[in-house]
């Protein structure tokens, strides 16, 4: 069973697009779209970004908007850090970064 979802960007429906075009003769809009939920599909995931958002242009929209509350349900007022091992070159002058994965002993 697939349902819909309307697109959450905050200016998807003043985009001057066809498909966005609804309404009889001398009353028309600009409608914003509609995102099939395809959960019947192997490859469906419920918190893909464009789930929520038509296009990259209508999910930059509404992060530009909102990006003060978003980052707020996570602040970071300290960095975040990942233990490694001391990079090495290869031969052909890569450089091997490996995360350490550190042993918990109680």
């Amino acid at each position: 069973m697939s349902d819909y979802k309307w697109c959450h960007g905050t200016n998807c429906h003043k985009s001057h697009t066809l498909d966005r075009v609804r309404g009889s003769k001398g009353s028309k809009v600009l409608r914003t779209r509609k995102i099939k939920q395809e959960s019947d599909r192997s490859w469906y995931h419920p918190d893909q970004v464009f789930n929520y958002f038509c296009s990259q242009n209508c999910l930059m929209s509404f992060m530009r908007t909102h990006i003060q509350r978003i980052v707020a349900l996570d602040p970071r007022n300290e960095p975040k850090e990942t233990p490694i091992n001391d990079p090495t070159k290869n031969e052909y002058g890569y450089i091997s970064i490996k995360e350490r994965v550190d042993t918990i002993t109680d």
